[in-house]
């Protein structure tokens, strides 16, 4: 007799087409952050047709929603995350994947699985630059999860060990125009501010632990070189793999902006946008993923990636358990954003790994459930290494 976890497979397996189909129709309809009308409707549709309760829209994001499925009483509160927002170019991050995996890996676990659980699938909108996650977390969301699952296409199937915290900020710097010729002794140069900030960063590295990350680019020189620029802005980002260090970053980072600012004469504004902190390890839950792909013979386990960007997805996995599932579906070393990854979107390889993603996630939530003691291990995991970043 079968076990679940092959049983959750076979039922997807079944649905294949359909999510592949899903798949190729919010890729042929690619819609940026905050517009995901298509994508999340067509998901939304999905669930309710499958028999999940959702809810249509969470706060203030329209394109965001939540689909939620009870099995008996009590338990732990399983979360399926997926994103579905496109790059300008298109699909070229692969997101057009991810929901037709979740929501398949969704229905096959309501169909089939027994036991005593709520599975919650949230629908993230803005992931791309957007921080949609964040908002969901400051308006409430996303909280009501003991654990937090979701899957991605790239050139190998493997986890994230980490990922980089990250801040960007504009600054401003302000000084008094004049003419460059004729009166320069009258004009206070916010450009100047504004390099010797650059300098200042530049000085800096030498300083910092050298996983750091810090860059920087002009957005308003000033105008006319015949003219003492008045106003000067430039963009800044700040980067580290642990939140606790970007913290003494952004401390070193308003020094400096505040030297530049007095060896100018000038005056400094420093607007800071949305925060992504670093996501806290969760190896445990990451070897379950694993253990799953491999089971089911997925195209090029690796080890999970020590080396990432920043994402949305880190600031849930600050608070929670979490992880990604990554599935190969383009040859090894690709770039995610690039033509390389567009051109793959709708390949036989992408199809393949919605239907990898499903049957992974689907058997994971079913270890979760059959194996209590699983969990408090991944919690013990979890708040062990929170107390070391």
């Amino acid at each position: 007799m079968k076990n679940f976890k092959d049983l959750l497979a076979d039922w997807i397996e079944r649905e294949g087409n359909v999510l592949a189909s899903m798949s190729d129709r919010i890729f042929d309809h690619p819609e940026p952050a905050y517009h995901e009308e298509y994508a999340s409707g067509l998901l939304e549709d999905y669930l309710e047709a499958q028999g999940f309760a959702v809810e249509r829209g969470l706060g203030s994001l329209k394109t965001a929603f939540r689909a939620v499925w009870t099995s008996g009483t009590g338990g732990l509160r399983i979360g399926l995350l997926c994103e579905y927002d496109a790059l300008p170019n298109g699909h070229s991050c692969g997101h057009q994947m991810q929901g037709p995996a979740i929501a398949g890996a969704a229905a096959a676990i309501k169909a089939l699985l027994p036991g005593n659980y709520t599975l919650v699938v949230y629908g993230t909108p803005a992931e791309e630059g957007a921080g949609g996650k964040v908002t969901m977390l400051e308006e409430g969301y996303l909280q009501d999860l003991d654990v937090a699952l979701m899957m991605h296409g790239g050139p190998a199937t493997q986890t994230d060990a980490r990922s980089m915290a990250k801040i960007s900020a504009t600054v401003t710097f302000y000084g008094k125009s004049a003419h460059a010729a004729l009166k320069p002794e009258d004009g206070i140069s916010a450009l100047d501010a504004l390099l010797l900030s650059f300098q200042g960063i530049e000085f800096l590295r030498e300083h910092v632990k050298e996983d750091s990350r810090m860059h920087y680019t002009i957005k308003n020189a000033g105008g006319s070189a015949n003219v003492v620029p008045a106003e000067a802005s430039g963009e800044f980002v700040l980067r580290s793999y642990d939140s606790a260090y970007l913290d003494y970053l952004i401390l070193r980072f308003e020094q400096i902006i505040q030297g530049a600012a007095l060896m100018a004469g000038a005056t400094s504004e420093i607007q800071y946008h949305r925060r992504y902190e670093g996501k806290i390890p969760a190896r445990r839950l990451n070897q379950l993923l694993m253990e799953q792909a491999e089971y089911f013979h997925a195209p090029n386990c690796q080890l999970p990636r020590e080396k990432t960007g920043s994402t949305d997805f880190a600031n849930v996995m600050y608070r929670i358990p979490g992880s990604c599932i990554r599935v190969a579906f383009v040859a090894p070393g690709t770039s995610s954003h690039s033509q390389e990854f567009l051109d793959a979107g709708k390949t036989p390889a992408a199809h393949d790994a919605v239907i990898y993603a499903g049957k992974i996630l689907a058997a994971a939530v079913c270890e979760l459930v059959e194996q209590p003691g699983l969990m408090k291990e991944i919690r013990q995991e979890f708040e062990k290494e929170k107390s070391r970043h």
